[in-house]
């Protein structure tokens, strides 16, 4: 792939956000030699690059109630080594408009593509009793609703962090998301090779890939117009443009994927940033990505905090501070959770966040019938989380609330509502012990294509993954979890750990190969 070179650029503290970079070549050619950022022209990712990077990526669709040849035709477009998560809102008897499994429906639909394309698919439903337990014990409450059904927040932000704590135990180092609403199977397969372009030519550890479609079609009258923006991200990106004016001095139209749905990034990285609700996700991404690292600081007592039920639940401090390290092996204590997250120990500030926008070639045929209601909830949504944001100025917060109040029937004298966000999941979640609930008490959870021993194999593989490769102590898990995996192996409990292999994974992983190709790379029926 060739994508244009990297002509411009803003810095906020530790952040680095690129102007839009065009798709050049969806495929650059065998012979064509690779070109990174400081090669001075375009930037060229070889074909064994870009393979190399998708075996390492997790694509998370979250659905609810497409139909089933929409998501299917998504599956068929994302690259075939990259491991498909499915996190599903979609009609169960009991929830939803009426009595029909829909989830059922898709799980037969998953099983069918899975045989018939030779890899493995993960899924699993939002609404299911076992995963707001797998969160509320392993302490993450704030996504579940306790007040009311007892089960995890509807919202395409919720499923979306489900995909990523799913995501973690794979060992993959990469995360994206596509929407399952793509009637191009095609848009998604360029949308897959440009996270994996720019996820490779990245200069940091932190960083993530946002994708701006080249058109989005509508049918006006009897022609078809390509236009370039949708009515939602229009309003989205002229706010967040305000918001980086404040901070330059100059008027700027440098962010133009506030809404983007189709983005991936590193897990170093998706796993350090608080995640918010439903259709605010993607742009708050972007004002965490500036509260945390950039605008002059990063926050401490927020990764606890949830909702922003304050002005000062975000206290920016100086000098910005990157990212912590993907999930580690946390000794849970009696202790408050903040005072817990206090005591933690903070990395030096030497690694930029990069943000990278890639336009597409391909223009994006979705589901358009879901009207002006939608349309506005997103809106509301993202500039909902950007007023209440603590690097949003005074001044910045009144003319947002005069547009609100004038354009999207705010009441006057009334303040936006503020948005639920989540801690991140590398400071929250006890990660052994969320994986021990979700595979004994989730009964929706699917691994489909995989062999019969994929509990074992994913503990196994998060413990050798990132014990080796990141040089950490394995991922806690509780002690029944660790007795079952040793007892599925055959293994005593005081044998201690498996030696490693000379290329760092442990023998257990080496051991387990053969079902393993069908995460990694092989994939079986």
């Amino acid at each position: 792939m060739r994508i244009e070179p990297r002509e411009h650029c803003e810095q906020f503290g530790n952040v680095q956000i690129n102007g839009l970079q065009r798709v050049i070549e969806l495929d650059a050619g065998a012979a064509a030699p690779a070109a990174g950022p400081g090669d001075g022209g375009d930037i060229v990712v070889p074909a064994e690059a870009l393979a190399a990077t998708e075996e390492e990526m997790a694509i998370i669709i979250a659905c609810m109630n497409e139909e089933y040849r929409t998501i299917e035709g998504v599956l068929s477009g994302v690259p075939h080594d990259c491991l498909v998560i499915l996190v599903s809102n979609s009609d169960r008897p009991g929830r939803g408009r009426g009595a029909v499994d829909r989830y059922a429906a898709e799980v037969r639909m998953l099983e069918a593509f899975g045989a018939r394309a030779r890899r493995s698919v993960i899924a699993v439903h939002q609404a299911d009793p076992g995963v707001a337990a797998a969160f509320r014990k392993a302490g993450m409450p704030e996504l579940v609703d306790a007040t009311g059904d007892g089960l995890v927040y509807r919202g395409k932000g919720e499923a979306m962090i489900i995909g990523m704590a799913v995501a973690a135990f794979t060992g993959r180092k990469y995360v994206g998301f596509v929407d399952a609403d793509n009637f191009v199977p095609g848009s998604v397969t360029e949308y897959c090779k440009v996270f994996a372009a720019g996820l490779h030519s990245a200069r940091s550890p932190y960083a993530m890939v946002r994708i701006s479609w080249n058109s989005k079609p509508k049918v006006r009258g009897e022609q078809l117009v390509f236009d370039k923006k949708g009515r939602s991200s229009r309003v989205v990106n002229e706010w967040l443009n305000h918001l980086l004016q404040e901070y330059t001095g100059y008027d700027t139209d440098l962010i133009v994927t506030g809404n983007a749905g189709e983005h991936a990034m590193t897990m170093e990285l998706g796993l350090q940033l608080r995640l918010a609700r439903g259709y605010a996700i993607e742009p708050y991404e972007l004002i965490n990505i500036l509260e945390r690292f950039g605008c002059g600081g990063s926050t401490t007592d927020s990764d606890t905090d949830s909702g922003h039920d304050s002005d000062d639940d975000m206290e920016v401090c100086a000098p910005p501070t990157p990212p912590r390290t993907p999930p580690q092996s946390q000794t849970r204590s009696s202790q408050p959770r903040q005072q817990q997250h206090q005591h933690r120990p903070t990395p030096a500030p030497t690694n930029l966040v990069e943000i990278m926008q890639i336009e597409t070639r391909n223009p994006h045929f979705h589901d358009t019938t879901k009207g002006d209601e939608h349309v506005q909830d997103m809106q509301l949504q993202g500039l909902n989380a950007l007023y209440h944001s603590p690097v949003a100025p005074a001044a910045l917060r009144a003319r947002l609330l005069r547009h609100m109040v004038e354009h999207l029937g705010l009441e006057p004298g009334c303040e936006p509502p503020r948005e639920r966000t989540y801690p991140p999941l590398a400071a929250a979640l006890d990660f052994g012990v969320f994986f021990d609930v979700l595979t004994s008490e989730a009964t929706s959870l699917r691994q489909i294509g995989l062999g019969a021993e994929v509990d074992v194999l994913l503990a196994d593989r998060c413990a050798a993954g990132y014990r080796n490769q990141r040089r950490g102590r394995r991922p806690g898990r509780s002690e029944a979890g660790a007795r079952h995996a040793a007892a599925q192996r055959g293994d005593r409990d005081d044998q201690g750990s498996p030696p490693s292999s000379p290329d760092g994974w442990d023998s257990t992983k080496i051991k387990a190969a053969r079902s393993w190709g069908t995460i990694r790379r092989t994939s079986t029926a």
